[in-house]
């Protein structure tokens, strides 16, 4: 042992041996990837291809319906995908609200979690060894180097989610009041509420394509005969907007109690108008303070070399003369 740390600690520096066990890690690590690939497949798992090569004739409409997943990941499971019911709906839910709707999106997440951490960290162990090692370095800056790219690549996926569920919100909640004000025009002029949706989801694509794709994913499941409140409340989930949530106790409540629809969407939008206002108005009102420190770092500086310098200069001379 002493003679194989001898070589490491001359090859890899002072933290040779610690290297060369996060390296043995790392391929270990590689290795069980590589068997958990090639394992066999389950019995049950050939019976459900057999199954299904037995149903290959179906039509289209059929598969379009049951959906499909990724086969490949199915063996997989276990590995990356939370297996509390729990975690699972909450991480599925949050995909949803970031545009993610494939059924594989949970293990597509994890997956690239996985992947990321484990390049960077591989990158940051040959980065290290190639430029960092020769020299003297501690223990922080080595763990720094080595995990560091690797709690980044972790990390990354799910900042992209957590931005991409925030920008997607901010587009629906922008391009909600103009949705209602194009449903109640719609409304009024003889249509039903489903041909309504169905009109918004095209018109709003250009402008708002987040909020379009909801409005067409509703009308396509009413068109499959599912009843409009469990629809209308899914979409509020998806969308994860307040505004949303609102909307859609208000149609439910119209159709419960029978009431106008095109009342109370009338009264409703009036609303989101105003809301939109105030929202403008509160953006307008945090500007100057935002600017405050940018003004002052960019007009002060300046402001006192005009004012104070020739003081300060005419100082310089005056010191300059009574020393001579």
């Amino acid at each position: 042992m002493s003679f194989l740390n001898e070589i490491l600690t001359g090859a890899l520096g002072p933290f040779g041996p610690i290297i060369a066990v996060g390296m043995l890690g790392v391929f270990l690590i590689l290795i069980t990837i590589a068997i958990m690939l090639n394992q066999r497949d389950d019995p049950l798992t050939k019976l459900k291809k057999s199954q299904a090569s037995r149903n290959a004739g179906q039509t289209s409409t059929q598969k379009l319906r049951s959906g499909s997943r990724n086969e490949k990941l199915d063996k997989y499971a276990t590995f990356l995908e939370p297996q509390d019911e729990k975690q699972y709906s909450e991480m599925r839910l949050t995909l949803l609200q970031a545009g993610y709707r494939n059924r594989d999106a949970v293990r597509y997440f994890h997956f690239a979690q996985f992947s990321l951490g484990i390049g960077l960290l591989v990158l940051g162990v040959l980065y290290y060894v190639a430029f960092k090692s020769g020299g003297e370095t501690d223990t922080k800056t080595m763990l720094l180097y080595i995990l560091g790219p690797g709690g980044a690549g972790y990390m990354l996926p799910k900042y992209w989610i957590t931005k991409r569920k925030q920008t997607r919100q901010d587009e629906i909640t922008d391009g909600f009041p103009d949705s209602l004000d194009m449903m109640l025009v719609c409304i009024e002029a003889g249509q039903s509420l489903d041909q309504s949706i169905i009109r918004v989801s095209q018109e709003m694509r250009a402008s708002y394509p987040a909020l379009a794709d909801e409005f067409e994913i509703v009308s396509q499941q009413i068109k499959a005969g599912r009843d409009k409140p469990s629809v209308l409340n899914e979409m509020s989930e998806r969308c994860g907007v307040q505004d949303i949530t609102s909307f859609v106790t208000v149609l439910v409540q119209s159709q419960t109690f029978g009431t106008s629809i095109a009342d109370a969407l009338r009264v409703y939008a009036g609303e989101m108008r105003d809301k939109r206002v105030m929202r403008a108005e509160e953006k307008a009102n945090k500007l100057p303070t935002k600017m405050t420190l940018a003004t002052m770092m960019l007009t002060v500086p300046p402001l006192l070399i005009i004012l104070v310098g020739p003081s300060v200069l005419g100082i310089m001379e005056l010191t300059s003369m009574s020393s001579h």
